[in-house]
């Protein structure tokens, strides 16, 4: 099945800085990392999205420090450190340069991996990103609750987060998640979860330091995210010079289960056009 593109994949192992990295990877061409999101495994990753991107490039994903398989390590959580992480193993991996695709806090990571570490970066593709800081515009103080709420059995928990990351409309049309969303088989320990969400919460924003990212930078928002309300796309593209900005209409958080395909070619003539001018 579709579904299981990305779990099918052989799960591989290096060694990059502290860590030993999990990753899996598929395709031809320019190298492609992906960078998740918050308490997420490299499975979680639309398998649509995956399989249309590695038609035209070597698409790389990962699990972040202390998720799925990849091990703790000793350094402390943030998202400077995440981006020394990725940074870490596009080296082990001996990839001069990549593409970055980071969604939601791996975006936050994508900026400071661009930031910290440009030669790395060929290009830049920001999913439902924020600059955080005070140049970013947060979620609802009811979004905030729905997400911190850990209460009420697997079900429900899981019934409350889709109704966040997904407009409610959209939902209804789409009433079968096995046929748009990969439930994940890896797991990640909330031990891990509670860290990143403390190295989010510590995270000072990027939003003075924008204008020095220096690879081409694409931003893909959804235009009903609640989570990364849509202002914030507008933000990041006013302070990164000559960048792009995709809002796509009842696009959610999970933007990239809604639209796969539709982001998959946004970003190939992207990464094809701006990544080979710069």
């Amino acid at each position: 099945m579709l579904m299981d593109f990305v779990k099918n994949l052989p799960i591989l192992t290096t060694r990059a800085d502290d860590l030993d990295i999990a990753y899996r990877e598929c395709g031809d061409g320019e190298p492609l990392l992906l960078i998740m999101g918050f308490g997420s495994t490299m499975d979680l990753w639309s398998p649509v999205l995956v399989k249309r991107l590695a038609e035209r490039n070597r698409v790389i994903m990962f699990d972040n420090r202390g998720i799925g398989e990849t091990s703790t390590g000793k350094e402390t959580f943030s998202i400077e450190r995440f981006a020394d992480d990725a940074a870490a193993l596009v080296s082990a991996l001996d990839i001069e340069e990549a593409n970055i695709l980071g969604w939601s806090m791996g975006a936050q990571t994508a900026q400071e991996m661009a930031l910290r570490h440009p030669e790395k970066v060929r290009g830049l593709v920001l999913l439902a990103g924020i600059a955080g800081g005070e140049e970013s515009v947060p979620p609802s103080d009811d979004v905030l609750r729905d997400l911190t709420d850990t209460s009420g059995t697997a079900a429900e928990r899981g019934e409350r987060l889709f109704s966040l990351m997904f407009p409610q409309r959209w939902l209804e049309e789409n009433p079968d998640p096995s046929s748009w969303f990969p439930f994940p088989e890896e797991h990640a320990d909330p031990r891990s979860t509670a860290r990143q969400a403390e190295a989010i919460g510590k995270w000072k924003g990027s939003g003075d330091r924008l204008p020095d990212i220096q690879p081409p930078v694409l931003m893909i928002q959804g235009t009903e995210d609640v989570i990364v309300p849509p202002a914030n796309g507008p933000l990041l593209a006013g302070k990164i010079p000559g960048s792009w900005l995709v809002s796509i209409k009842n696009g959610g958080h999970g933007i990239m289960y809604q639209y796969p395909g539709y982001i998959a070619d946004v970003m190939n003539l992207f990464l094809s056009l701006d990544t080979s001018a710069g």
